[in-house]
């Protein structure tokens, strides 16, 4: 198992030699929102153990999006909620606490082709390649979305896979040196979500325009830019990223 929490793979059977699967999984996502009593998740992803290499060894985790076997988020809010994908499209489970059970509430979730809202940290706009900060302005003014941010990734992931929309961690440059980096991990957070925005008809690329699932980690703890949500607008920052 590797964790955002912690700096390497985590053996978490007493044997573990048998062990086919592995996962990944942030913890607590969006946890400086605890204090404030505002939505926080989990997020997870499975692959299958590479059978070549040591069931501890990192290189475990340097496997593409798209050879995710299970995929996932837990949304800790109004009602707790369990999205994922199997592959077989997205489904949502939603918790009765009366009597500690999950019952399905919504089956083959579509992300709707409309963008209804975009979701970023306009506080680092200022940070952002200039590409991007004019993909925002974009948003605004000729697709005509509304900005929501709640900070939490589950928490905005789960209302523009439902409601449509876009949602948008770009590169920043904090230094003022001209190098650009990402902030949200391929292996915790950009793989697991990636892959079920496609399941659901979505999209979602990195910084440079790559789709998230063809991307092979080289580091338990990479990180990269991300767009993602509703395909046509994530197509059209591609393709104005492309022309920039």
């Amino acid at each position: 198992m590797a964790s955002e929490e912690e700096e390497s793979v985590v053996d978490m059977a007493e044997d573990g030699s048998d062990a086919q699967y592995i996962i990944a999984f942030d913890p607590l996502d969006g946890s400086s929102n605890i204090d404030v009593n505002v939505s926080i998740g989990t997020i997870f992803s499975v692959h299958k153990r590479l059978p070549n290499v040591d069931r501890l060894d990192e290189r475990q985790f340097f496997q593409a999006g798209h050879e995710q076997v299970l995929a996932g988020y837990i949304l800790y809010g109004s009602s707790t909620v369990l999205v994922f994908s199997l592959g077989d499209g997205v489904h949502e489970f939603t918790l009765d606490p009366n009597i500690g059970e999950f019952f399905l509430s919504n089956e083959k979730i579509t992300i709707p082709e409309s963008c209804t809202y975009y979701s970023v940290n306009e506080g680092n706009v200022s940070y952002f390649e200039k590409s991007d900060a004019a993909f925002i302005e974009y948003l605004k003014h000729d697709v005509g979305a509304s900005g929501r941010y709640i900070g939490s990734l589950v928490a905005d992931f789960h209302r523009n896979l439902i409601k449509g929309g876009v949602f948008l961690y770009p590169r920043i440059d904090t230094k003022g040196d001209g190098v650009f980096t990402g902030k949200l991990r391929l292996n915790y957070e950009l793989k697991p979500m990636a892959f079920l925005l496609e399941q659901a008809g979505g999209l979602a690329v990195d910084g440079a325009g790559m789709p998230i699932l063809d991307i092979v980690p080289t580091e338990l703890h990479e990180r990269r830019g991300v767009v993602m949500g509703s395909r046509q607008v994530v197509e059209t920052y591609v393709s104005k990223k492309n022309n920039h």
